[in-house]
This record gives C-alpha cells, structure tokens and sequence, in this order.
C-alpha cells in the first residue's frame, strides 16, 4: 500500500517510476553486531539493556558434531534464530539503512529483509540518475554494515503510462 500511495500519484501527473527490489544475501545469518550495538546507541537505548545485548552478542560459539569429530567455532554476526531478541536486532540494524537521506524523489520500504526504492522522473534518465545516487548511498551502507545483496534475486521496474514509442521500420515494441 505505501508503494501503491507513491506510485499512483505519479502515474497520474505522466511521470514515471523506477522500483528498484533490493534482497540481502542472508540477511539475518549476516546481520553484523557492531552494527546492532550501534544501532542500539543510536536509539539511546538504556544502559542496562544496551549491556544485556552487547554481552548477548559476545563469546557466542557453534558447535558441530559428526561422528567422532566436534568442531567449534566464534559467532561473530547474525541474529540467533529461534530468539524473542533476534528480529529486534536485525530491525536495530536494518533502521539505519531505512533513515538514509534519500533525495526528494525517492522513497525507500522495508518488510522484514526485503527493500524496494521508488524514485519518480519526467524521463527516464532523470528516474536513473535519481536511482544511481541512492543505489551509491544503499551500497556504501551495506559496505559499512558488512551486508551484502544478492544480485540474482534484485530486480529493477520501470513504471509508466506512457505509450511505448515504436522505432522507424520496427513493428516491435521497444
């Protein structure tokens, strides 16, 4: 619905619209403390809690047992699956990303792991432009948070109620 609300109004004024879906390669398995614990700061999170995460997060390790062999190993990111804390964390991780200063055209949404930018242009090269910029700043978040998005499932739309213009000796729609 908040991508509905951005879009048709835009639509309506003969602009066009760039949605860009953006997924994190495994997010929650990914999702890195430092990050979090800042996260946490950020939000004035009293001291009290904010210890209570910091040493939920730390001496963390995972063992592995197959057949006479164990293998131990230190957790140093994600948000451990199955807790009542583990959504709060990623939430206090993924926030950061979600209050970016976007230019004026653009519009970022989140549900849970997934992301969509929505940026609008009178062409759509001013559209791409607008995307660009706000793909750079999304990027250089995933470096600083050490995130990455998974090229495979991100998908790029353009939406327009424009008629497509047919190249001269070209029946096809281009």
């Amino acid at each position: 619905m908040e991508a509905k609300s951005f879009i048709e109004p835009v639509l309506e004024n003969r602009s066009l619209v760039i949605m860009t879906s953006l997924d994190v390669q495994g997010a929650f398995d990914s999702a890195w403390w430092p990050g979090i614990l800042q996260g946490l700061r950020g939000f004035n999170c009293p001291s009290n809690l904010y210890k209570l995460s910091k040493a939920y997060l730390s001496n963390r390790t995972a063992v592995m047992t197959t057949n006479n062999s164990t293998t131990e190993r230190s957790i140093t990111k994600g948000c451990p699956q199955g807790s009542s804390c583990g959504p709060g964390f990623w939430n206090t991780l993924y926030n950061s990303l979600l209050t970016l200063e976007l230019t004026s055209p653009s519009k970022s949404i989140a549900f849970a792991d997934d992301l969509i930018i929505l940026t609008r242009g009178e062409t759509v090269a001013e559209a791409e432009n607008y995307m660009n910029l706000e793909l750079r700043k999304i990027q250089a978040w995933a470096q600083n948070n050490k995130l990455k998005f998974n090229e495979n499932k991100s998908k790029v739309m353009l939406t327009s109620r424009r008629k497509r213009k047919e190249k001269k000796g070209d029946r096809n729609l281009c």
